[in-house]
């Protein structure tokens, strides 16, 4: 039974559940980074700067989920957020965007796992993912402060839709060039195992994205315009545990262990070996016989 009036606080029946949500999503978020770190600090030989930077999304998501939920706690008790803790939290919502994007491209470059520069087209589409998301966190707090009825609501709702999308797609252009990269490298350089794994990681990574993108982006909104009003809290759950499980998904594919295929070496050929010996002898018998043709050379004068 749906009443008209909220006793209770100032929440709709749909907004109610959102304190509690975000305070649990906010623990799993925390908990998730406190267990990365450990899994961090046992295997520091193997670790990456790339592997901190994971562990700063995932601490920095959980703050931002707890200054939404404390939000939602006083506009149920008093009507309206408190401005400090509003401001604490779109500092927070926006330094989750602008990483959450540039870790997912990060991961899918594999710079630091199988390469350490980015070329130059991966630095374009940096640049216009951390722009893209400035205009996307600018859009949300427009919208966060505006109400349903304002004029300009619909339009900043559409530009944070279409920006939102635009990110989306931007963040899988590396994970298609290191695709193709690997493609390329096991059939040239002769390291086929290491670079067959590496490119079966990467696919799964690649879908993985695809499947985060549509969850959060096209099943979640459907299940929003689907379900009654009091349900439509079920979008931010749908929203929150798909990322949380990207989250631990990518950890577990991408973990600082040996068994990891981007940890795998190549290894040499024992042929090149032997090559880089034989030369290496060669070279130092070619000195030795001109250092003592210089000898003899300076006895007879």
């Amino acid at each position: 039974m749906i009443r008209e009036k909220n006793p209770d606080g100032f929440l709709s029946a749909a907004e109610m559940p959102l304190f509690k949500l975000y305070m649990v999503m906010a623990a799993c978020f925390l908990a998730a980074g406190i267990f990365w770190v450990s899994i961090l600090c046992r295997n520091m030989y193997s670790v990456f700067k790339i592997h901190w930077l994971m562990a700063a999304l995932a601490f920095t998501k959980s703050i931002s989920l707890l200054f939404h939920s404390i939000n939602y706690y006083f506009i149920n008790s008093q009507g309206h957020p408190i401005e400090g803790l509003a401001v604490m939290y779109y500092i927070a919502h926006l330094l989750k965007g602008a990483l959450l994007f540039i870790t997912i491209a990060l991961i899918g470059s594999g710079w630091a796992f199988i390469k350490c520069v980015l070329s130059d087209k991966e630095k374009k589409v940096f640049g216009i993912v951390i722009s893209m998301q400035v205009l996307a966190n600018v859009a949300y707090i427009v919208i966060q402060s505006r109400e349903e009825g304002a004029s300009d609501y619909t339009l900043w709702k559409e530009i944070l839709f279409l920006v939102d999308l635009i990110c989306c797609g931007a963040i899988l252009f590396p994970v298609v060039w290191s695709i193709r990269h690997l493609q390329d490298a096991s059939g040239t350089d002769g390291k086929v195992a290491v670079n067959l794994a590496k490119l079966k990681l990467f696919r799964h990574y690649y879908v993985m994205v695809i499947c985060y993108v549509y969850f959060t982006r096209i099943i979640a909104i459907l299940l929003q315009v689907a379900v009654p009003f009091q349900w439509q809290w079920l979008y931010q759950l749908l929203v929150e545990g798909s990322t949380l499980a990207f989250f631990v998904l990518t950890g577990y594919k991408f973990q600082p262990t040996g068994d990891n295929p981007y940890l795998q070496l190549p290894q040499e050929d024992e042929e090149d070996v032997q090559m880089e010996q034989v030369m290496t002898n060669s070279g130092f018998r070619e000195g030795l016989s001109k250092v003592n043709k210089t000898a003899s050379g300076r006895e007879l004068l």
